[in-house]
């Protein structure tokens, strides 16, 4: 994600309450995803991402119009993120083993084909000076990172293994100095390089095995912002340092499942994900609200301290202006993937009905009623939407159990007994 570095003043923390949001009604909500990335190089010129049955559109107004751009490739791929170099050059991140290029401005995508090994997905982006680009993945491993030094014209592979189960979310402040996060045997990870990606060093972990930090927001440089998404039996959080990473302070967020994050001032932001509305906070993340303008928020992006724009169930505007903000009737602020235990309570196998909407990608974990995480109990790649069954030998003590659905439409938990 592209940092946006400012400073703000005394002021903008005086008035942050005349933060509004407003929905776009153009590009719609499809029905069976959510934007999940939008990135804007100046105040006008703008490119979004959809998910689920993947499409890109662009705005050249700031966002009172978009267009839909042609990406050469597989239909209904899930497109992940979007990030641009300068006018021309950009990249855009799937979970389908693509990933794409423009040297157009986004009028026509090429996949990239010289990396070696080729990322199954990309999760994160961030394009830092001149033709410096970083990418990440997978949320649902391996862990790996891409760099370019040339515009995206040659790769390089960094396998990260060693430091990571997965990685989500990639920020760099200039070429050399960056963060990537995601999740280890630890639970959420942050790790920290100050060589270009040549080594890196753990500066975060949750320690909750379930968790992974999701979403980075770098303000002020040194001043660092991150949503934890856990499962039901945890709280889902904000994580923010104000010292680069040194310390770290958590805030409860009133969903398990948040992803986005995006900050005015150490005090005043915001956070949303799959399944939570778009909140808000005025005291640090002591207290928060729901704006009621929308959900299911995947990114937050900053394009100076008076603008702002979203990626969740619509494309989001976030304006320095009056209090009001517009909700989008009818739209549904929670994705969940539909999934049937049949029969529960269950026996020696465990018996899932999984209906999927697109391509996809699903990890299960076997919890106790208590949240301990026993392990991983199914993970599988999804080419085509439609129904697919599972049984699983389910050789574990009577009791109640927990399962753990995470996919490309986010997260769930589900209660069995035995």
């Amino acid at each position: 994600m592209r940092k946006i570095l400012f400073i703000f003043s005394l002021l903008s923390s005086l008035m942050q309450a005349q933060y509004s949001w407003t929905a776009f009604s153009y590009p719609p909500s499809n029905g069976t995803g959510r934007y999940d990335d939008v990135f804007f190089l100046n105040e006008n010129l703008g490119w979004a991402a959809r998910g689920g049955n993947g499409a890109v559109f662009k705005t050249t107004n700031g966002g009172n119009t978009w267009v839909q751009k042609a990406v050469t490739g597989p239909a209904n791929q899930y497109y992940r993120n979007i990030e641009f170099l300068n006018e021309n050059v950009g990249f855009l991140g799937t979970l389908n083993n693509s990933f794409y290029k423009t040297v157009d401005g986004g009028e026509s995508w090429q996949k990239v084909n010289n990396i070696s090994p080729y990322p199954e997905a990309i999760c994160g982006l961030d394009c830092v000076g001149t033709s410096t680009v970083y990418g990440c993945g997978a949320w649902f491993s391996p862990a790996y990172i891409i760099k370019s030094t040339d515009s995206g014209n040659t790769w390089e592979y960094i396998d990260m293994s060693a430091y990571a189960n997965a990685l989500v979310e990639i920020t760099f402040i200039n070429e050399n100095v960056g963060f990537v996060s995601g999740n280890d045997n630890d639970g959420a990870v942050i790790l920290k390089t100050l060589d270009g990606g040549a080594s890196w060093t753990k500066i975060y972990n949750s320690n909750i095995a379930s968790e992974f930090v999701w979403k980075m927001q770098l303000l002020e440089n040194n001043k660092i912002f991150c949503a934890i998404e856990s499962e039901a039996t945890n709280a889902g959080k904000l994580l923010k340092s104000v010292n680069g990473g040194f310390t770290w302070e958590t805030k409860d967020f009133p969903d398990p499942y948040v992803q986005a994050v995006g900050f005015v001032s150490e005090t005043h932001g915001w956070m949303g994900g799959h399944s939570t509305g778009f909140y808000e906070t005025l005291d640090g993340g002591n207290t928060w609200m729901n704006t009621g303008v929308g959900g299911s928020l995947n990114r937050i992006f900053f394009v100076n301290n008076n603008l702002a724009f979203a990626a969740g169930s619509n494309i989001y505007k976030m304006t320095r202006g009056t209090l009001d903000v517009k909700e989008n009737p009818g739209e549904s602020q929670e994705r969940k993937l539909k999934v049937e235990v049949a029969p529960n309570p269950v026996k020696d196998k465990l018996n899932l009905n999984v209906y999927y909407v697109h391509t996809d990608h699903i990890v299960v974990g076997l919890y106790e009623a208590s949240g301990k995480f026993i392990k991983n109990i199914l993970k599988d790649d999804i080419s085509a939407k439609g129904l697919k069954k599972y049984s699983l030998d389910f050789n574990y003590p009577k009791g109640n159990y927990l399962l753990d659905v995470h996919s490309n439409l986010g997260r769930q938990s589900i209660k069995i007994i035995k």
